[in-house]
């Protein structure tokens, strides 16, 4: 199986790349997703194994901050059926679950965040989908080059 690469976006006031540091076993569900096009992404696309840029979005400095690796591949979001939780919803049910989660472990914390303003300007990062207008996806596939070169721009090289 190949590979895949992706770019995941988290409020940090939501959940930031330090509070999947402080995780237990620096692990967490990437729950609460509730658009249909990121929903078939993580339900079948996604999978142990594939690699993860940690972006923190809805912020004043908006940035990739880390990265991370799936260790379980898509499973039904159980906190659509719990009418106290946040991501409840009504029509989602255990026999025929509408919301999708995978498990994610961190792997590094940039130590130089590679904000939206060094993304549109790095050459070969022109086609990444979070430079796109318009495009608010959750999760966004990368290819391999520009997790790569996000990666090391996050390093400092």
């Amino acid at each position: 199986m190949t590979k895949k690469y992706w770019l995941m976006k988290s409020e940090p006031t939501t959940f930031s790349i330090d509070d999947l540091a402080a995780a237990r076993d620096q692990t967490t569900s990437w729950e609460g997703v509730r658009n249909y096009q990121a929903r078939n992404l993580l339900r079948d696309e996604i999978k142990e194994g594939d690699r993860v840029i940690y972006y923190h979005s809805a912020c004043a400095e908006p940035a990739c901050v880390g990265t991370a690796t799936v260790v379980r591949d898509g499973y039904p979001d159980h906190h659509a059926l719990d009418p106290k939780h946040h991501y409840y919803d009504p029509k989602s049910t255990a026999e025929k679950p509408t919301w999708y989660m995978v498990d994610i472990r961190l792997d590094s914390q940039f130590t130089h965040p590679v904000t939206l303003a060094q993304l549109r300007q790095t050459k070969g990062l022109e086609s990444m989908q979070v430079l796109r207008k318009g495009n608010r996806l959750s999760v966004q596939p990368l290819t391999k080059q520009e997790f790569e070169q996000v990666s090391k721009l996050g390093k400092g090289k």
